[in-house]
């Protein structure tokens, strides 16, 4: 559905409603001079964990759009990286703001980012 998003080479691992789970390999092409994944490479990645779970979340005939995202970068990322997201739209009669989160860990568990999406959602 958006062909930037792919660009990234991130694997869905598992998906239900409210929950995305995906992996980032570590590679040349997501790394930055430190030898670490690039910043903007965790933001994309935690914004497709928990876009995946927000559209999967979503009621029926409503669609909705990011409109906002913040993220938390909280050690360098190394290694196979999983992210996961989590979203709960509730219930929108016509329209509505939700938050979707996304953990972004590294192979040791330890949390790498948190990346923070808030949605528009409207009824169609």
């Amino acid at each position: 559905m958006a062909p930037y998003t792919g660009t990234l080479g991130a694997r869905v691992i598992a998906l239900q409603p409210g929950r995305a789970e995906v992996q980032l390999r570590d590679r040349r092409r997501v790394r930055n001079h430190l030898r670490s994944i690039h910043a903007i490479a965790l933001a994309n990645l935690g914004e497709l964990a928990s876009g995946l779970a927000m559209s999967v979340a979503m009621p029926p005939r409503v669609r909705g759009i990011p409109v906002h995202i913040a993220i938390a970068y909280r050690k360098k990322a190394r290694g196979t990286l999983t992210a996961v997201g989590t979203a709960s739209p509730g219930e929108v009669l016509d329209e509505a703001t939700a938050e979707a989160v996304s953990e972004i860990r590294d192979r040791e568990g330890d949390v790498v980012a948190i990346v923070t999406v808030q949605w528009q959602l409207q009824r169609t």
